[in-house]
């Protein structure tokens, strides 16, 4: 509205006498203020989550391979989006958002056996985030930074990324680039039998601190096929540096030894995704996602995602998933007991051992038109519930229930 203004102002300022100018003038500037008004920073919308999630399992790393992998996970997040235009008409989008875990591990505080007042007992998870992005309809390019930090109870962590995105072909094809490098400060806690001068009791053995650092790449290509599929395939290489194996894990050898686990100071991971949208009406969308991934610690997964939505009514929908996951061990891994003393590495971390998983659940989300409950800005409420299993040797080796609720404010 504002480019039409201008012209128009031109126009007549050639056209017309000086008197007419000056009306014209008066009028732009009055136009100027009215669009200033405009540009002020808008509030687009707020989102809470909560969600609580458990599980049991015997195969805690903290043990060497065995024992509890019980813990509970309390969590919010609060995430605030404003957004406004320049005088250039780009948009500018700017996110700030919280999130706080609170969970107990009865796993961890093995970490201390004779203790049950460890710092890794319980603990808070806090990892703040801000973001902004600039988006430019005449050159249908979109591109931002965001900032990251989180800290617990034995490490800290600072990440800084990137993002630019450029539509193409009518807005049918978006080419995406995303890059970041997160760094990470460890403070190397050892099991309490391992430590020297003492320590006991608040999981401390001393203030030696390593550092990680993780380099992450994100490079996508969306396509509209048709009007009702749509294709996206990623690739995204990650290479990580510095103290990779976690300090109060136990590795037991052969011999009856035993260790903190010590894997390699580098990784390089390469995953590639295909994520296929159908549209097959009104009221039913298919969403498909297919993962391959490997990196040169001798780790190959597949990963297949399947996830319907069915709309009873415009604002009313039932949302069931499923996703199967098959994983190789990477080859510095064995189970309780197993590891040669003559190794280089070593580690009986199962979640990075040869293991199938199950993940299943659904979600309901309510959007009615006059807000939930009649209140206006409450746009929609999401109630969502996943189960998880991990098979080992065709059996059941760690349990998980997460129940996830979201409340959009708009």
């Amino acid at each position: 509205m504002k480019k039409i203004t201008l012209t128009i102002g031109l126009v007549a300022g050639i056209l017309f006498n000086s008197t007419a100018q000056t009306q014209v003038a008066e009028k732009e500037k009055n136009t100027e203020q009215s669009d200033y008004v405009k540009r002020k920073l808008k509030f687009e919308e707020a989102n809470f989550v909560a969600s609580y999630y458990t599980q049991d399992g015997n195969f805690s790393a903290v043990t060497g391979g065995t024992g509890t992998e019980l813990l509970s996970d309390y969590a919010a997040s609060f995430d605030l989006k404003l957004s406004k235009y320049d005088r250039k008409g780009r948009q500018h989008s700017f996110n700030a958002d919280f999130n706080i875990d609170y969970y107990t591990s009865a796993s961890s505080d093995n970490i201390d056996p004779l203790s049950i007042s460890g710092a890794s007992r319980q603990d808070l998870h806090i990892y703040p985030s801000l973001s902004w992005n600039v988006k430019n309809d005449v050159l249908k390019t979109t591109q931002g930074v965001s900032l990251s930090y989180s800290t617990e109870w034995d490490y800290e962590s600072r990440g800084l990324s990137f993002n630019y995105s450029q539509s193409l072909d009518n807005d049918n094809r978006e080419i995406s680039i995303k890059g970041g490098a997160f760094f990470d400060t460890w403070e190397v806690i050892l099991p309490s039998e391992l430590r020297t001068g003492g320590g006991g009791g608040r999981d401390r053995g001393g203030e030696v601190f390593k550092a990680r650092n993780s380099y992450n790449l994100s490079l996508g290509i969306s396509q509209v096929i048709n009007t009702r599929l749509q294709a996206m395939l990623v690739v995204e290489p990650a290479y990580q540096h510095g103290l990779l194996s976690t300090p109060y894990h136990r590795a037991y050898f052969t011999n009856g030894n035993h260790t903190v686990e010590k894997l390699p100071g580098n990784r390089i991971k390469l995953p590639v995704a295909l994520r296929l949208s159908y549209f097959a009406g009104d009221k039913t969308i298919f969403r498909t996602f297919y993962r391959y991934y490997m990196d040169d610690w001798g780790m190959k997964a597949h990963t297949v995602n399947l996830e319907a939505t069915y709309k009873f009514t415009p604002f009313l929908s039932v949302s069931p998933y499923y996703r199967f996951s098959h994983q190789t061990a990477i080859k510095y891994f064995q189970a309780y007991g197993k590891h040669a003393p003559t190794a280089a590495y070593y580690t009986s971390d199962y979640d990075i051992s040869s293991f199938n998983s199950n993940f299943a659940g659904a979600g309901f989300r309510m959007a009615p038109p006059g807000g939930i409950f009649g209140m206006k800005y409450l746009n929609s409420i999401e109630l969502r519930y996943g189960y998880y299993a991990r098979l080992i040797s065709q059996q059941a080796t760690l349990i998980s229930h997460i129940v996830t609720m979201q409340v959009k404010i708009k």
